[in-house]
């Protein structure tokens, strides 16, 4: 009883906290993940690099998560928006946040990199694990099958995310080791392509101290894992819609579950709350869904 009333007040974290965590969770991910690929040949061993990578999320997810949802990737911060679990302007300072963290990291492993004898040209050592296509490629891969791996990886990427992550009915303490695993098996396929990082804000931050040829191509690494979370997000938009007949009333929600799932929903107030998890409230909460503008939009709602 005590447990789940303290549980129950507890408020839902600032968006400045949020962004923090995002940002640390990023710098975190790419520091290691950036570093590891340069100083160990991805291209001729790629299973330390992705694994590297893929605990790095693990952990982010573990230590961070509970704070800002563990994004830390702005194909994953867009599948949340279109499936309508996070406001488009937070959003917005997601991705932002995500990007500032991972160009510090990168920095960071620049810093690191200058000071080892035998890479003399650092933004070459750079250029070697960075995304890209073609002649840019480890494999050589041309453009159309950088493209097709890129959007069907960032689908499925987002995919393990929502579907970890949805509702009261995923267990939370699997999801980190879910994304984990899901982003070390693509890196592990991807890295032999074309270092293909299955995150835009990787791709930037690596871009910036490669080669311009980085830079040059690095819209295709933007727009194809976009387009493969917006494919996931609309999916699991579908798939929730299935979950009940049409007009079915919904399932009642207790105590911590409609807490958990009005905090989500970015409504309801410490003191709703509480009154929430409170055992001496026995009617459940109304079925109407918390307004949500993301939600509203990609539904085609008006007001």
């Amino acid at each position: 009883m005590t447990s789940s009333v303290q549980a129950a007040t507890d408020p839902q974290p600032g968006l400045l906290a949020r962004l923090s965590a995002e940002a640390l969770g990023s710098l975190f991910i790419v520091l290691v993940a950036v570093g590891v690929s340069i100083l160990s040949s991805p291209a001729a061993a790629p299973l330390p690099s992705a694994l590297t990578a893929g605990l790095a999320v693990t952990v982010c997810m573990v230590a961070f998560g509970y704070i800002s949802g563990g994004h830390f990737n702005p194909a994953i911060t867009l599948g949340n928006l279109i499936a309508g679990r996070i406001r488009a302007l937070a959003a917005v300072a997601y991705i932002a946040a995500q990007l500032i963290g991972s160009v510090v990291g990168a920095a960071l492993v620049y810093v690191v990199v200058t000071t080892v004898p035998v890479l003399a040209d650092v933004r070459a050592a750079f250029g070697s694990t960075a995304p890209g296509f073609g002649e840019h490629a480890p494999a050589q891969t041309q453009l159309a099958g950088v493209l097709l791996v890129e959007v069907v990886g960032s689908a499925l990427l987002v995919a393990v995310f929502l579907g970890a992550t949805a509702g009261r009915r995923a267990v939370p303490s699997l999801a980190p080791f879910a994304v984990g695993l899901a982003t070390a098996v693509l890196l592990q396929f991807g890295q032999v392509l074309g270092n293909l990082p299955f995150n835009p804000a990787r791709a930037t931050a690596q871009a910036f101290f490669s080669p311009s040829w980085a830079i040059e191509g690095l819209w295709l690494f933007w727009v194809a894992p976009l387009m493969g979370a917006a494919l996931a997000g609309l999916a699991f938009r579908g798939f929730q819609g299935l979950s009940l007949p049409v007009g079915a009333a919904a399932e009642p929600r207790s105590g911590t579950d409609a807490i958990n799932d009005d905090f989500d929903a970015g409504t309801g107030t410490a003191e709703e709350a509480a009154g929430a998890g409170s055992e001496t409230t026995p009617e459940p909460l109304p079925a109407t869904p918390a307004k949500d503008d993301a939600r509203d939009f990609f539904d085609g709602k008006k007001g």
